[in-house]
């Protein structure tokens, strides 16, 4: 029994020769690269977008998918890495992006029409290579569309990506990668400020004419392999607690707001003016 254990197991080590070097040792789990998204409270609650994995991002319209693409680019460009975004609705505006501090000469725009087309496109920009940062946004595609789109093309997806440096990022309104994405995030916005009339300081309820000033927002940890939870006993399990898959952050219209925010509560507060008295008539 031994010797025909033996000549299998040596049979299959000489057939998996030069594609798999150690089949029957366990390899032991290497946590990926991760980059930061821009986003304090969301990269110190996810650790930040993988590296060689397929990352999902899903909510409904108005959740803040878009905000954290420019906020991701953004990140990418300034540190002078390519980028590439496949637009399968063509609903990109470039000039919203760079005000939020994109570098558009280190972003590959392309626009497609049709989820046919927008896959074709991600299939090339894979295979070819030398993209650190590749987004495919389906989010404004029908819904019934995206439904459709067979599961071996994420898994084809998240083979070519793998072992290589890629970022590779799907905005959607719906999960489709599931179980292919090894980070899978669920947006939604919580509650929002509007900018008053010219000149008020305060926010006032959303009426014709005002602007979006400040939102809150709130992201769910669908499924995440960069966070193992240990096994506890049938006897102590407990409700989990939100905290540990959920996190709320702030999304502002200026993009360097939360920054001026922190340096002005860092700056020592300014003295007030002394009231002049007035002498009576």
């Amino acid at each position: 029994m031994r010797s025909s254990t033996a000549s299998l197991r040596l049979h299959l080590e000489s057939a998996l020769a030069g594609r798999v070097p150690s089949p029957f040792r366990l390899r032991e789990a290497i946590p990926p690269v991760v980059v930061p998204t821009g986003i304090a409270a969301l990269d110190e609650f996810v650790g930040g977008l993988p590296r060689g994995s397929l990352t999902e991002i899903y909510g409904p319209p108005g959740s803040g998918k878009t905000s954290l693409l420019h906020s991701a680019l953004a990140t990418r460009t300034c540190a002078s890495e390519a980028c590439a975004l496949v637009d399968a609705q063509d609903a990109f505006d470039p000039g919203t992006s760079q005000l939020s501090g994109v570098f558009l000469s280190k972003l590959l725009w392309v626009r497609s029409h049709g989820l046919e087309q927008a896959f074709r496109c991600l299939d090339v920009l894979l295979q070819g290579g030398g993209f650190g940062f590749v987004v495919l946004d389906i989010a404004d595609a029908p819904v019934r569309l995206v439904r459709k789109v067979p599961l071996n093309v994420w898994f084809r997806l998240r083979r070519t990506v793998e072992n290589t440096s890629t970022i590779l990022l799907v905005l959607s309104e719906e999960s489709n990668a599931k179980t292919c994405a090894s980070l899978v995030l669920r947006v939604e916005r919580e509650a929002a400020s509007w900018s008053g009339p010219p000149g008020s300081t305060t926010a006032v309820p959303h009426t014709p004419g005002c602007v979006l000033k400040e939102a809150a927002h709130a992201a769910e940890v669908v499924r995440s392999l960069l966070k193992y939870r240990r096994p506890q006993p049938i006897n102590q399990l407990r409700f989990a607690d939100s905290s540990e898959t959920n996190v709320r952050f702030s999304l502002y219209d200026d993009p360097y707001a939360a920054q001026k925010l922190q340096l002005e509560s860092l700056l020592p507060a300014k003295p007030r003016p002394k009231e002049r008295k007035q002498n009576p008539g």
